[in-house]
């Protein structure tokens, strides 16, 4: 009794962790974009948390722990309903290492972080309406197949694919989304300019870099938590190679595009950092430090190369959401079929399989849902609204009344 209270308060902790990582991510956002449409941003944030928490509830946590099923689809019913002992009392040991509430609530906190990737990408140029639409499914079913697939118990699982805490489960879920809509919307205007991408500076780099670092700590949960136990040896490894992969990461993109671009780009560090992350999500009970700081390196290479090919191809990541959760989200799956405690080539081709059967997948459904979207209602506002804001015209209001600035 005692080790399953330390244990759950542990996982509440961490529980209470990810949730702070919704306000790294909104910093994040709203210091990257322009301030006319701050509050926008803002309120898809907030949307997102909240209906993903009652969607979570409602139909989500049972269709990704649905219990047996057929590892493909499986739904154990509407709500929350606690398992009981015989004799009628709440069964405290619902595991080894927490109460069911708290798994719920922990679980539930990832659930919303797909689509805040989504947020990101589509920033400045998509109405809000179609955005919330999108969330609802995509966070109220499409994420919680995804994830039976593996932590459900359903066929990946069963296949030996890896993702201790969802590099490919959560950021590459949301990445895929990401590309999809970032096609069908279109770049925002003045974005590419004779072909050639042109530079929108984010209004507030301070709350950016604020962001970052709390998305950081918020890494110390969303890791640290997928031990699914307070387990010392484990927890503190968790957390060490969680930590060595973002510092290498925010290093190596620092120098690799100081190399390339002939400047200190605070931007580019700060994703860095966030690649490592992301990079070492999928393997971080499993890596060496060293393994760590090696897989966290080659995020921090991958985010510049990436972020330049995205710019190639004419696609408007304004936060650089793909790059970061997509690219590395690959990455650091495949990096548990190359180093740590999994290594080898039987584990590499199970990894290579999930991220395939995700890619796949999300690309499908989420292309369908926006689609339908987009030639039902629209997805796009209109120049105008786009040149004056979309807090403007989506919200009647500013998020700095007295500090109005000219980004026509």
């Amino acid at each position: 009794m005692e080790l399953l209270t330390i244990n759950n308060v542990w996982m509440m902790i961490c529980t209470a962790l990810v949730f702070f990582m919704h306000l790294g991510f909104a910093f994040l956002e709203i210091g990257l974009t322009r301030q006319k449409n701050t509050l926008n941003i803002l309120f898809k944030n907030i949307f997102i948390v909240t209906i993903g928490l009652l969607l979570y509830c409602l139909v989500g946590f049972n269709l990704m722990y649905p219990g047996e099923f057929n590892g493909f689809f499986g739904f154990a019913g509407f709500g929350l309903d606690s398992p009981l002992t015989a004799e009628g009392t709440l069964d405290l040991a619902y595991n080894s290492g927490y109460t069911y509430w708290t798994d719920f609530l922990f679980q539930g906190m990832f659930a919303a972080t797909a689509a805040t990737i989504v947020s990101g990408a589509v920033a400045e140029r998509m109405k809000i309406v179609p955005f919330m639409i999108f969330a609802i499914i995509y966070v109220g079913i499409i994420y919680p197949i995804a994830g039976s697939w593996k932590w459900g118990g359903g066929f990946l699982d069963e296949l030996g694919f890896y993702d201790f805490a969802g590099s490919t489960l959560v950021h590459s879920v949301g990445g895929w989304a990401a590309v999809v809509a970032v096609c069908l919307l279109g770049p925002r205007i003045g974005k590419f300019k004779d072909g050639k991408p042109q530079a929108i500076p984010g209004h507030n780099i301070p709350l950016a870099t604020a962001g970052v670092l709390i998305l950081w700590l918020g890494w110390f949960g969303f890791n640290g938590g997928s031990v699914l136990s307070a387990d010392p040896e484990l927890t503190s490894l968790t957390l060490v190679t969680t930590c060595l992969a973002a510092a290498a990461g925010g290093v190596v993109c620092m120098l690799v595009s100081t190399a390339m671009y002939k400047n200190l780009d605070l931007t580019m560090f700060l994703n860095g950092i966030l690649g490592g992350l992301v990079g070492i999500t999928a393997g971080a009970d499993q890596m060496s430090p060293t393994d760590a700081i090696i897989i966290g390196a080659i995020a921090g290479t991958l985010i510049v190369f990436a972020v330049s090919f995205i710019d190639k191809i004419k696609l408007d990541d304004p936060v650089g959401a793909i790059a970061v959760h997509l690219i590395c989200g690959i990455w650091g799956t495949l990096a548990v079929g190359l180093f740590g405690n999994l290594a080898g080539m039987d584990q590499f081709i199970s990894q290579l399989t999930g991220v395939a059967c995700y890619a796949a997948f999300c690309i499908i459904t989420s292309f369908i849902i926006i689609f339908i979207l987009k030639k039902t209602m629209g997805i796009r506002v209109s120049e105008r609204e786009e040149l004056e804001g979309l807090d403007a015209h989506e919200h009647g209001m500013d998020a700095y009344p007295d500090f109005r600035l000219n980004e026509h």
